[in-house]
């Protein structure tokens, strides 16, 4: 993630809290997350299934990571979400040795970057792929293909996509906690507001320090190796 990129993340959080502010949607949100809440371990089930099948249909897993942080808040939300991901990420790397190895290789063979991770995957294996994870250069859920791919074993996988994954879905959890974090806020008292502001935009700070750093960092890495 780039600054510009950041600075994008930070705008649309304090968009998101001047439209609470002004609009009374503060309610309407709070009720809305603690519904979901309300669903239990079977509400759980459902979105981790959900989360799950997006991945091995390699749609786009953010909207649905913003959604456990905003019903789930931001520690049970990455609770849920992380290994949701690792799983969904599993099973796509597991069918894309069997069942989908042909569409697998044809993605491969259309993209030369994805050729160059294939030969760096074989002479680095556990490195490149937590790298990879922090700093993706194709989409998240169409490296789960390539990687199937290459010569690493099932078990430094999972824990490489654990460890690569895990800054950038803290960070999208993070995001969707605000959303009702910001509304309650709205309606707290003018005093325990203040307070509460500081803390979530402090914590919303540090998250995106982290990632962006990571990212950076990983994408410096990568170069040297592609």
């Amino acid at each position: 993630m780039s600054w510009k990129r950041a600075s994008v993340v930070v705008a649309v959080v304090v968009s998101i809290g001047l439209v609470l502010w002004l609009f009374p949607v503060a309610a309407c949100t709070v009720e809305l997350a603690e519904q979901l809440r309300s669903t239990g371990p079977a509400g759980v089930a459902l979105f981790v299934v959900a989360y799950v099948v997006s991945t091995v249909l390699a749609l786009p897993g953010s909207a649905l990571t913003l959604v456990a942080g905003f019903a789930y808040g931001p520690a049970l939300g990455l609770a849920i979400v992380s290994p949701a991901s690792v799983i969904g990420a599993t099973c796509a790397f597991l069918l894309g040795r069997s069942l989908l190895r042909g569409w697998a290789e044809g993605l491969v063979a259309r993209s030369p970057r994805a050729q160059a991770i294939d030969a760096a995957v074989g002479r680095e294996g556990f490195r490149l792929v937590v790298l990879l994870r922090l700093s993706p250069l194709i989409p998240f859920n169409l490296l789960n293909y390539a990687l199937s791919l290459t010569n690493v074993t099932v078990s430094r996988y999972v824990l490489a996509s654990f460890l690569g994954m895990l800054p950038g879905t803290a960070l999208y959890v993070y995001l969707g906690s605000l959303v009702p974090a910001a509304a309650e806020l709205t309606s707290a008292t003018q005093g325990g507001g203040i307070a509460s502001t500081a803390l979530y935009l402090a914590g919303l700070a540090a998250t995106l320090g982290v990632v962006v750093v990571a990212t950076r960092m990983a994408r410096r890495a990568l170069v040297d190796r592609l």
